[in-house]
């Protein structure tokens, strides 16, 4: 059984590779699609793309089905709502400092009045 932890850890080191997100941003853009289909879109051969795939799907952000030969993939979008519950404290922090700072920006004197 996979805990928690260890399913948060796949999620966020399969978010953390730049052609695994491109992957994510064409299934989420274009809708399901074969390897080939998505292969075509990287400079790489396509049994390296399937490593990258391999990792999304342990990491549960696609979903693969067969389709006579070939493999459709398509983007399984729900773990990325942990994501989303992991960051927004951290939104709030930022937004809270942000409105801060605009305070205090803002009982500044311009530097263009006497």
């Amino acid at each position: 059984m996979v805990t928690t932890g260890e399913r948060e850890d796949r999620l966020f080191a399969a978010l953390a590779n730049g052609t695994r997100r491109e992957v994510l941003r064409l299934l989420r853009d274009e809708g399901p699609q074969p390897v080939q289909a998505l292969a075509d879109h990287f400079d790489m051969r396509r049994p390296s793309l399937s490593e990258h795939l391999k990792v999304l799907r342990e990491a549960g952000l696609v979903a693969e089905e067969r389709s006579g030969r070939q493999r459709i993939y398509r983007l399984e979008a729900v773990p990325l709502a942990e994501v989303q519950d992991w960051l927004s404290p951290y939104e709030r922090f930022w937004r809270d400092r942000l409105t801060g700072l605009g305070a205090v920006l803002d009982r500044m004197p311009d530097d263009d009045q006497p």
